[in-house]
């Protein structure tokens, strides 16, 4: 069996960070399982070598890469998150886009009453949309 989750390679530590975020600020969030480097490396020691997490009911798998890369998160994959409800949305793009980046502020756009897309201080995008 082949299975395929999507995997959040964090830069400089900040996967801990993030999933206290996502869990904290995105209902049907939860870290399921971490497992951290230990003294011997090759990452910092208590950074995250895997977790295993469910972020608005997806799972996902989130890594620290204790390499540089020139590369990080992109505006192209993101999280589409459907909010049944005005406040929850202004709430999830307010606390989601703080620290962050507006890429499409909310707004009609045709295909919703409200979307907005945005990336949070970690670079993770978000497009979020009242269903």
């Amino acid at each position: 069996m082949i299975s395929a989750t999507p995997f959040l390679m964090f830069q400089h530590g900040k996967a801990q960070a993030a999933l206290d975020f996502y869990v904290e600020t995105v209902p049907g969030s939860r870290i399921d399982s971490v497992e951290r480097f230990g003294a011997a490396g090759p990452g910092p020691e208590g950074s995250i070598l895997r977790a295993h997490a469910v972020i608005a009911g997806q799972k996902v798998m989130v890594h620290d890469s204790f390499l540089t890369h020139g590369f990080d998160f992109t505006p192209s994959w993101s999280f589409f998150l459907d909010v049944g409800d005005r406040a929850e949305f202004d709430r999830l793009f307010d606390a989601l886009s703080a620290g962050g980046s507006v890429l499409m502020p909310p707004d009609n756009y045709g295909w919703s009453s409200r979307f907005g897309w945005l990336s949070d201080r970690f670079g993770i995008s978000w497009q979020v949309n009242l269903a």
